[in-house]
């Protein structure tokens, strides 16, 4: 089936081309958008590009929010850039890394700490402070530039992950990295950005944390607790229980007396309550999905295609979103992505050298300055109500980097290779 997929994508592509130059416009905006989807799904029919069949499919989400922008941008009466839809679909995208994740991830700095603290050094301050640079280089306007920051000053992703395990580099620093960066953004994303960003757009240093902590640290607890309901002892599940009780009892006090409580909507307290909500809501969400597991064990390798699924969507919506921007600086904003992705990948390799850390182990953080988490940076801009302009970075620079990652990552796992043999 992939095969046949494969072989009509060409077609396809022709077929656009000929709706071009006709001036047919509905024939080849269709045909181009159904080349590139036949392309993404086909693509995996070959041995040689089947890893880039994720990154077609983002390609194909660009195109089909270019051409179509108004589609998808609402569903009937749902609006698909709505504050709370983000909000689920990057915790779906969050919860579905966790569950590659273990509590053991975070425990790895004792065997790596020096590599660690190399790592989260290079990745934050290479990258917010090269983003800083580009966007006043090139002089975009504010809430673009700011996006190029915002990218910037994120965690490291899972991409960083997979990239060093197709390398043969340390795969235990990466992923200890990847899990240290994550904990360390709900402090560290407000303040670059606060530094770097504070007077091209308004940054509310608390107000950001309390989102962070809500789209990426809520979501990574409940993947957690799954972990120690699949892993660890029966004291620990029974703990584990107590809590999840506990959760639902706190949640039903808010549902029916949240009316009792006297406090100002964006007071500290109402932030403070919101955030001990989504933490209960944390616990019955790895709970439940602890019982899911339970019931069909496969679900773990499953839950990274949802994580696939929703950058895609925040593809797809911010490229709707922000097309006219992109349209008018799109190519800029690409060599942009390059040359910020480049410059991660060089310093965070040489940085690793000069402090004397090994080939293998410099590859690694290289990866891990150089790839940052896209998906963050979407739904934050999308919490922040401003898609079209402040995410409009991490639509480019994502599929760029999956690029670039699988590109660098493939040509050291052959130095490596070659390497071995010496």
């Amino acid at each position: 089936m992939r095969k046949i997929f494969l072989w009509a994508s060409p077609i396809l592509f022709i077929l656009a081309a000929i709706g071009w130059f006709s001036q047919m416009e509905q024939i080849w905006k269709i045909s181009l958008i159904a080349a590139f989807s036949s392309l993404s799904i086909g693509i995996g029919h070959s041995k040689l590009l089947s890893g880039y069949q994720y990154t077609f499919w983002i390609v194909t989400a660009v195109c089909a929010g270019l051409i179509y922008p108004q589609t998808f941008l609402h569903i009937g009466s749902i609006d698909l850039r709505n504050k709370w839809l983000i909000l689920i679909i990057i915790q779906l995208v969050m919860f579905g890394m966790g569950t590659q994740m273990s509590i053991e991830d975070f425990t790895g700095i004792r065997k790596s700490g020096k590599g660690v603290l190399i790592g989260l050094l290079g990745h934050f301050t290479i990258m917010p402070i090269t983003g800083f640079i580009l966007a006043k280089t090139f002089n975009f306007e504010p809430e673009i530039a700011a996006g190029i920051i915002l990218i910037g000053s994120c965690s490291s992703g899972l991409a960083s992950n997979v990239m060093t395990y197709i390398a043969k580099g340390n795969l235990v620093l990466s992923v200890t990295v990847t899990a240290i960066s994550t904990l360390a953004a709900p402090i560290m994303t407000p303040f670059l950005m606060k530094i770097f960003a504070g007077t091209m757009v308004e940054v509310h240093f608390f107000n950001m944390m309390m989102e962070i902590i809500k789209i990426v640290l809520v979501p990574l607890a409940a993947a957690m607790i799954h972990d120690i309901l699949k892993n660890y002892g029966a004291t620990a599940r029974k703990r584990i229980d107590i809590l999840s009780i506990l959760s639902a009892v706190w949640l039903g006090i808010l549902l029916f007396f949240s009316s009792s409580f006297s406090y100002e909507n964006d007071s500290t307290i109402a932030h403070l309550v919101e955030i001990s909500a989504f933490i209960a809501g944390a616990f019955i969400v790895g709970k439940l999905y602890h019982l899911a597991y339970k019931a069909y064990p496969k679900i773990d390798s499953l839950m990274p295609y949802f994580s696939m699924f929703g950058i895609i969507y925040f593809t797809l919506v911010t490229t709707a979103a922000g097309r006219d921007n992109l349209i008018q600086i799109g190519f800029l904003l690409f060599l942009v992505a390059i040359l910020h992705n480049g410059a991660g990948y060089f310093f965070g390799y040489y940085l690793s050298r000069i402090c004397g850390l090994d080939k293998n182990c410099s590859r690694t953080i290289a990866f891990e300055v150089g790839l940052q988490n896209g998906g963050m940076a979407s739904g934050l801009a999308g919490s922040m109500g401003k898609l079209a302009t402040l995410g409009l970075a991490s639509a480019v620079f994502s599929p760029w980097m999956n690029v670039s990652g699988s590109l660098l990552a493939n040509y050291w796992r052959k130095k490596a290779e070659n390497e071995e043999k010496l």
